[in-house]
């Protein structure tokens, strides 16, 4: 518990304020997380710092800037010197740029091709990133015969239940796969897939094949193929998908359709320097 004196003590900080939760206001964790930010803004200015130099620039006691600091060195953000040195920015930070780099090229590179897709298959082309145990499809076009209206932009999508998903589970390390196997899987509809032996076999031609393909297991009427979508490194950190009613896309079209997205799905690979 913090002491009145320290209070008393610190610079720029109010004591009062709306009814606290947990030992802090509303406006108190806030600020928290302001400040927080600054001092990976601070950091990444001026490359190290210590813990006097940050208190300064806050212009808070140095307990404060040390406890900001603690946090921030728990989760990565930050890291310190050898014995008690001055701090910088720690690997967690480019974790976090890496990811949000991957999802500005993969939309920027990603336009031209899906536009291409739909214009040639005239459906809806998404594309996906994966976001812990699900699909969040951050890029979409529609084609000319795509009448309905639904938008998929930021929608997390289950992994079992989704051509998209199915790529990133077929493409996991086994151990990873194993893991979300052994989770339930949620029925959305009658043909929704929710025996982990018969995923597995679902899963098991669509790395030799390219793609994989979903029919009516999301939603009634819904069909869908992707394939994936991999980084100069070979990583796969995305899927290109296909998706449309069942009378347009139906179970016998689904493999030249599923061949068609892998096409597209390695034109946005080269793009994103896979290959060279």
């Amino acid at each position: 518990m913090t002491g009145a004196h320290e209070q008393s003590g610190r610079r720029g900080e109010h004591t009062a304020g709306p009814a606290r939760r947990n030992g802090k206001s509303p406006a108190s964790a806030v600020q928290s997380v302001d400040r927080a930010v600054s001092v990976l803004e601070i950091l990444a200015r001026h490359g190290e710092a210590g813990v006097t130099e940050i208190a300064d620039a806050l212009e808070v006691h140095k307990s404060t800037a040390f406890r900001l600091l603690g946090v921030l060195e728990n989760r990565g953000l930050v890291a310190q010197a050898k014995e008690r040195g001055k701090y910088y920015l720690g690997a967690g930070v480019l974790r976090l740029a890496g990811a949000a780099a991957v999802r500005l090229d993969i939309s920027q590179e990603g336009v031209p091709v899906c536009r291409e897709l739909a214009d040639e298959l005239g459906e809806t082309v998404n594309i996906a990133v994966l976001d812990d145990d699900a699909a969040v499809n951050i890029m979409q076009a529609r084609g000319t015969a795509s009448v309905s209206a639904q938008n998929w932009l930021g929608r997390r999508t289950p992994l079992h239940a989704t051509a998209g998903g199915k790529v990133f589970l077929a493409h996991m390390p086994p151990t990873s796969r194993e893991d979300f196997l052994a989770g339930p899987l949620h029925r959305f509809t009658e043909r929704t897939i929710t025996e982990a032996s018969a995923l597995r076999g679902e899963l098991e031609p669509v790395v030799p094949e390219g793609y994989a393909a979903t029919l009516e297991e999301l939603e009634p009427g819904l069909a869908a193929v992707a394939a994936p979508v991999r980084s100069h490194e070979g990583e796969v950190i995305a899927a290109l998908s296909v998706s449309g009613p069942v009378y347009r896309l139906a179970p016998d079209r689904l493999p030249e359709l599923g061949r068609r997205t892998a096409a597209a799905a390695a034109e946005l690979s080269r793009r994103m320097g896979y290959g060279f």
